[in-house]
């Protein structure tokens, strides 16, 4: 389940150790990178690599995944696996394992679908996680907007901002009718994908919830309903007021009555793990 974060001041992910997502993500890309290395004559780009053409004419839609996990460099590499550290492992710690996996997959796939679309008869291969570091990278700017970043260590910018420089950037870049060697389509892909998914909330639990109490009603009858109910209520305005923070920019801009629900809520839940 997605949920906003009520804490803005969190540190960045290599200040408190890897997390199991990123690991997994992050030993995956570099064993593919040696492969590259080693196998230069299999040629993973043409047949992994996202190659538009091949998707249509030869129907390799394993390509719209695969090419997540190549790249063109050490330094591309470096820099991707380096995002993916910095600004993924507090989505995880946030979100979980699973549902920042998702995510990750979810932004890299979806930044491949627009490619493809902008460029159906493309023969040049699109390779990396930048389309789904992207995707990343604006979650992380909509969670906590104001998180300082030293770019170059040296001159801090707030994410927020450090997001829409590199987005208009890639705009820019994509207009350009100079070829720079960089898929800027699928960085904007996965920015946009990202974006939308964050603020479309498709958690399951939303869509499931009428359902439970449907057959909750029906199946033990109405005074396990009406114990159940209540917590039910409390959940829903909590995920409201969790949605609020993310429209509003922040915790501190809560109403007092908004702010007294999610205390009261969190000693509930505190304990019911006791």
């Amino acid at each position: 389940m997605i949920r906003n974060s009520t804490y803005q001041e969190i540190s960045f992910g290599f200040q408190q150790g890897i997390t199991p997502g990123i690991k997994y993500l992050l030993i995956a890309n570099a064993a593919v990178f040696v492969l590259q290395m080693l196998l230069p004559a299999f040629n993973l780009e043409r047949n992994f690599g996202l190659v538009p053409y091949a998707v249509v004419h030869s129907f390799a839609v394993w390509q719209l995944v695969s090419y997540m996990f190549l790249h063109g460099g050490f330094m591309h590499i470096f820099f991707n696996m380096f995002a993916l550290y910095m600004f993924g492992t507090d989505l995880e710690r946030q979100w979980g394992t699973r549902e920042f996996l998702k995510f990750y997959f979810i932004a890299g796939i979806g930044a491949a679908v627009i490619t493809f679309l902008l460029q159906v008869n493309s023969l040049v291969p699109v390779i990396g996680a930048s389309g789904a570091i992207y995707g990343i990278l604006v979650a992380f700017a909509v969670l906590y907007p104001n998180r300082l970043v030293y770019i170059w260590f040296l001159f801090p910018i707030k994410v927020k901002y450090l997001v829409m420089v590199l987005i208009g950037l890639g705009v820019l870049a994509s207009w350009s009718q100079h070829s720079d060697g960089i898929a800027h389509f699928t960085h904007l892909g996965g920015a946009l994908i990202g974006y939308l998914y964050l603020k479309a909330d498709w958690r399951m639990v939303r869509w499931l919830s009428p359902i439970k109490k449907f057959f909750l009603r029906h199946k033990r009858g109405p005074k396990l309903v009406q114990t159940k109910r209540k917590p039910d209520e409390l959940m829903d305005e909590v995920d409201r007021i969790l949605d609020r923070i993310t429209e509003l920019g922040g915790y501190e801009n809560l109403s007092e009555r908004d702010k007294k629900i999610l205390e009261s809520a969190s000693k509930k839940l505190s304990e019911r793990q006791k």
